[in-house]
């Protein structure tokens, strides 16, 4: 018996689709531990993918929520905690079947003060930091977009198929931030 497809990855190739399912290697910036976390287990994606043969690929966050967006220009901006925000600003590039977003502003942990804005004024805001912190300088923000699976999935699907995964032992996250607590000093401090 076939197993039927979520809705709205139909228009994904299958093959794509099963690469992405069964090998869903996805980072994803975990507020709470203050780094770029695993989405699914690496044990089990180190397990299942050299068993079928299938690479890896990570995608950031901040990017899916780019790509869930809708916008041409993003800064996406996530709630990290401990008064600090993971923050980028991202430009489309490619074509629409083809996404790609480039870093104008690179992925960073950053108080949301300190956060530098973007060149230009057409940008939109995008997360939940915009809903802790304000609109942080930007004139149109949704606080309330947030990475989803087909967002990654309509990212991932095209860099799986022009051969940009890795092999599972070589897959690591991506640390944004290396300190994850704060003394009460500090905390006081900022």
């Amino acid at each position: 018996m076939a197993k039927k497809m979520p809705r709205g990855l139909v228009a994904l190739s299958s093959s794509a689709v099963a690469a992405i399912y069964l090998a869903g290697f996805v980072y994803t910036q975990g507020a709470d531990a203050g780094l770029v976390s695993v989405a699914t287990s690496v044990p089990t994606t180190a397990t299942a993918s050299p068993s079928r043969d299938l690479p890896v690929l990570g995608v950031s966050s901040l990017e899916a929520i780019a790509q869930e967006s809708g916008a041409a220009r993003v800064v996406a901006c996530v709630d990290a905690r401990m008064r600090e925000v993971y923050y980028a600003a991202l430009e489309k590039d490619g074509m629409p079947q083809r996404p790609r977003w480039r870093e104008v502003i690179s992925t960073r942990c950053i108080a949301p003060q300190a956060a530098p804005r973007p060149p230009g004024h057409d940008w939109l805001g995008a997360g939940n930091g915009f809903a802790v912190y304000g609109n942080l300088g930007l004139s149109n923000v949704l606080p309330e977009v947030h990475p989803t699976a087909l967002a990654i999935a309509q990212l991932a699907a095209p860099r799986l198929a022009a051969g940009e995964g890795v092999d599972a032992a070589a897959a690591a996250p991506m640390y944004v931030r290396d300190k994850v607590a704060f003394t009460r000093e500090e905390l006081a401090s900022r």
